[in-house]
């Protein structure tokens, strides 16, 4: 079957390299597997995709195709591709014709989220039936009608109604409370689908424009006493598109839904729907509800609609599984949206169900204060939503701008203006802490390096124990399902092989760092103003009273003592005296990385340090002299007191907790939010995020302040000298 698609598709290479030549109805043609000529730039900017879909290699043309091209590529019916199928067909090449799959991404195209999957057609285009498809034909052969595509079909479409997927996703799910119709129904419930003026799909599905109110008299004359909803295209809504029955459906009376959301909201509540020629036509099909085309859709002719129209080609009764296998399973090709290589259609599903979440997440609108400029282009990436967030630096006009927009309040803990919090209780506006996530980046956060994880904490912030956190709730609360655990243990023992820590600097050394013959103890150095020793571990002393305390409980250990790679590097405070560090140790590290001191050392003792967890991921023993937020759940030897904390974790629930649930993530090659693994697999490979565009600019300004500064000082002295 597979050969088949890629045969139809005209993608097909024989094992040995030679070329595959295939008979059309116009006669054989020699496809020679070199090159495809691109004209439109959109196309053009798919580069890579459409190298990967078809084989070739894309070149780019103006006016004329350059000599040698295998095919040329046009993007569907639209007008571009008219004057270059002509060229293709004066040229005697093969035309292929580009489209957007029926999963496509979160948000339409016109807001630039890169399509997840696509179609590509040698003989017409799915949604066009004037002439033969690649689809059509599929359908015709019976190629999807065996046992094996209609049983993954079935489990297809299943998949589809629980992840609650439509081409785009941006709709969120309303209740039937919010959406206005009772349950129970009282009367039955017709759904008519509205599309947009202009829609190419109208006329290449038989139809014209007097067809949707057509559609409209017969919906109400077809269903007495029945309550019609007209569901119009969320563009029009926005004012970007007409729709046909807008008006029509206003002066009746009916019940109109312009409102981006969920389809299946509205499939679950009604008995009947209503199209010419919406895809929406065929996930109705999909929930199992009865559907009347006044089209001729990809799906219609084949006997599981009810048409207004006729198509003689298609000839066949087919079931609502096998037009699935055809068009979702076979057809479309899909693209993993991180790395863009070829996936199936449940992985593609999958992916885009994350996605989708993470926007729905982020719908509320985000006013976020105390960030540094440099940070600002990274963390809005982190909070893809409907509404963009707003950056402010004062508390009062933060506020304020929160309550206007019913949004919420995201702040830089350590950045808090003083009177933020208070306002925002008098306002009513929650507050969210923000800060760096556990596995960061490579590279440090003082040079300026992006981060690939946040955490957004609604309760507090993990590293303050004198409250409780949403990291502390989720420890405490949380059920740990055996399919979690399992991605748990899988992630730890990545991250342990790969060697991959917060930060990842050093230099890879598997040189003997411990005698023989003594327990290796490793006590690592912090920054001693961070708000994680000044609130989790003020009894310490700092790194020196560290050392003093590891000595008195470890006479006869040796003890390593690696400084922190930022105090190293001058950025922050914490520095000890080597002379003063060896009075206690009994050597110094630095430029070794964590991952090969850890894969030595026997015991780790520290007050707060994030090298405490990642001994723990490693089995190592950990003592605690402060209260992180990894202490406490019955993993660690705890010095201190945490009576807040009374359950007690396996490693992998505390793993689950900490890198799974509680963090945010973000690739740092794709720019879009991630899991977990994936940022591993970057970080391991040496990724790390570009520092942002507007990087440059804030520096120049604040150099130019102090220029001018000293120019005003300097003209000052010579006023007094004179």
């Amino acid at each position: 079957m597979l050969a088949f698609l890629r045969y139809r598709l005209g993608c097909y290479k024989t094992q040995n390299g030679a070329p595959w030549e295939r008979t059309v109805n116009e006669g054989p043609v020699h496809v020679n597997r070199q090159s495809v000529a691109i004209r439109s730039p959109g196309i053009w900017k798919l580069r890579h995709e459409v190298e990967v879909l078809t084989g070739l290699q894309p070149q780019r043309y103006h006016l004329r195709p350059p000599p040698g091209a295998s095919a040329l590529l046009g993007w569907g019916h639209r007008p571009s591709a008219a004057p270059v199928r002509r060229q293709a067909d004066a040229l005697g090449l093969p035309f292929l014709r580009l489209e957007d799959g029926f999963l496509r991404s979160v948000r339409p195209g016109r807001d630039l989220d890169t399509p997840l999957s696509f179609v590509l057609d040698r003989q017409g285009i799915y949604y066009d039936a004037r002439q033969p498809s690649d689809l059509e034909d599929l359908l015709q052969s019976g190629a999807c009608a065996t046992p094996a595509p209609l049983a993954r079909a079935a489990e297809g479409i299943a998949l589809l109604r629980k992840l609650r997927l439509s081409k785009y996703n941006d709709g969120p799910e309303l209740s039937a409370a919010e959406l206005g119709l009772e349950e129970p129904r009282q009367r039955a419930r017709i759904l008519v689908i509205d599309q947009t003026v202009g829609d190419i799909s109208i006329p290449g599905s038989l139809s014209e424009p007097d067809d949707f109110q057509q559609m409209l008299r017969a919906a109400i004359a077809e269903n007495p006493g029945a309550e019609i909803l007209v569901k119009g295209h969320p563009e029009v809504a926005q004012g970007r598109k007409q729709g046909y029955l807008t008006a029509t459906a206003a002066a009746a009376g009916l019940r109109l839904f312009v409102e981006t959301v969920n389809p299946w909201c509205l499939l679950e509540r009604v008995d009947k729907v209503y199209t010419v020629s919406s895809g929406l036509g065929f996930e109705a099909l999909c929930a199992g509800l009865p559907v009347v085309c006044f089209g001729m859709p990809f799906y219609a002719g084949w006997g599981v609609t009810e048409d207004r129209k006729a198509c003689p080609r298609r000839r066949r009764t087919c079931s609502v599984e096998e037009i699935f296998a055809a068009s979702y399973l076979t057809y479309t090709r899909y693209l993993d949206p991180w790395d863009r290589r070829p996936i199936e259609f449940e992985e593609a599903a999958d992916a885009l169900a994350f996605l989708r979440d993470i926007y729905m997440e982020n719908r509320t609108p985000a006013v976020l204060v105390g960030f540094t400029r440099w940070k600002r282009e990274t963390v809005a990436a982190f909070l893809p939503g409907s509404a963009p967030p707003r950056f402010e630096q004062k508390a009062r006009k933060a506020v304020k701008l929160a309550a206007q927009r019913r949004g919420r309040l995201l702040v830089w803990n350590t950045r808090c203006p003083p009177d933020l919090r208070k306002a925002a209780a008098e306002a009513g506006v929650a507050v969210t802490n923000v800060e760096d996530g556990f596995l960061r980046s490579v590279g440090l956060g003082s040079a300026l390096t992006p981060a690939a994880s946040l955490v957004f904490d609604d309760l507090g912030i993990y590293y303050d124990p004198r409250q409780r956190s949403r990291l502390e709730e989720l420890a405490e609360t949380c059920t740990f399902s055996p399919e979690l655990l399992a991605r748990a243990a899988a992630l730890r023992e990545t991250i342990v092989h790969r060697a991959v820590t917060k930060y990842n600097v050093g230099k890879r050394d598997k040189r003997a760092l411990f005698p023989s013959g003594q327990e290796a103890i490793l006590v690592p150095g912090q920054v001693e103003d961070d708000q994680s020793v000044q609130l989790g571990a003020p009894e310490t002393g700092g790194n020196l009273g560290l050392l003093r305390r590891a000595r008195e409980r470890n006479p006869q250990g040796y003890i390593l003592y690696k400084p922190h790679p930022d105090v190293e590097a001058g950025y922050r405070q914490g520095a000890v005296e080597d002379r003063l560090v060896l009075q206690h140790a009994d050597a110094i590290v630095r430029e070794v990385a964590m991952p090969d001191i850890l894969a030595q050392c026997d015991a780790v003792e520290t007050m707060s340090s994030l090298v405490g967890f990642e001994a723990l991921l490693r089995e190592k023993r950990v003592a605690v002299h402060g209260r992180p937020f990894y202490a406490g759940w019955g993993l660690t030897e705890d010095l201190l007191p945490l009576p807040r904390r009374k359950r007690r974790l396996t490693l992998d629930e505390l793993v689950a907790v900490a890198l799974i649930l509680y963090p945010r993530y973000l690739d740092p090659v794709s720019g879009l939010p991630c899991r977990p693994e994936l940022v591993v697999s970057r970080l391991a490979e040496g990724y790390s995020s570009k520092p942002p565009r507007r990087l440059a600019w804030p520096f120049k300004v604040a150099a130019w302040h102090a220029f001018a500064a000293g120019r005003r000082l300097w003209n000052r002295r010579l006023q007094t000298e004179r």
